[in-house]
């Protein structure tokens, strides 16, 4: 029997300084994206997507993708065809997270689409040292900038295929202040969307 990186993710779940839902897994579903993505749940990534339907982290700000679940789909759903990248995690802003191979020699690491900028930047970050980074109290400084007083309940309330939409948006100078923003709940695919239509239309992309 393999030995599943699950029991390292499951000791920082619990010892997490934030609220973590660990989504229930399908089986059935979870083997298929881990046939589809040729990998074992020796990985990080690979235990994730084996034993759960993927993990909503700090209130349901980050949901981290897993084998699929009602409303969030599963890792292997997410790959950007064509552009070796593959889509781990999405945050309520509409952010998403790609472990991507910037280098054909370098090893993958995790790229972040912030809608701040829309721009990706690269973490530097492996999947595994990301995930433990987040699961160990990282967001709370990663998103900084994007919080707002109050954010807990209200992101609280959101569904985990739902978004917070800002308006103005937080990559124009008046939606830097989220706090002062009009916000409401939309899919979060079309909030994603969004994010990306507007930086191809300003050229980020």
């Amino acid at each position: 029997m393999e030995q599943s990186a699950w029991s390292e993710i499951s000791a920082l779940v619990a010892a997490a300084p934030y609220p973590v839902e660990v989504l229930p897994a399908d089986p059935q579903r979870a083997g298929a994206c881990l046939a589809a993505l040729d990998i074992t749940s020796r990985s990080w990534l690979g235990a994730v997507v084996a034993n759960s339907g993927g993990l909503v982290i700090d209130h349901g700000w980050l949901r981290v993708l897993g084998g699929g679940h009602d409303g969030l789909p599963d890792v292997a759903a997410e790959i950007a065809q064509g552009v070796g990248r593959l889509i781990v995690a999405f945050d309520v802003m509409g952010g998403q997270f790609a472990w991507l191979q910037a280098e054909p020699a370098v090893r993958p690491t995790v790229h972040y689409f912030g809608p701040e900028d829309l721009a990706w930047q690269d973490l530097e970050l492996g999947y595994g040292d990301w995930l433990e980074a987040m699961l160990a109290g990282a967001l709370a400084g990663f998103y900084e900038g994007l919080r707002w007083p109050g954010w807990e309940a209200e992101v609280a309330n959101v569904a985990v295929d739902q978004g917070i939409s800002a308006w103005p948006p937080p990559w124009t100078r008046e939606g830097k202040d989220l706090s002062a923003v009009s916000r409401k709940p939309i899919p979060l695919a079309e909030l994603v969307s969004a994010h990306q239509d507007a930086a191809r239309q300003l050229g980020f992309l």
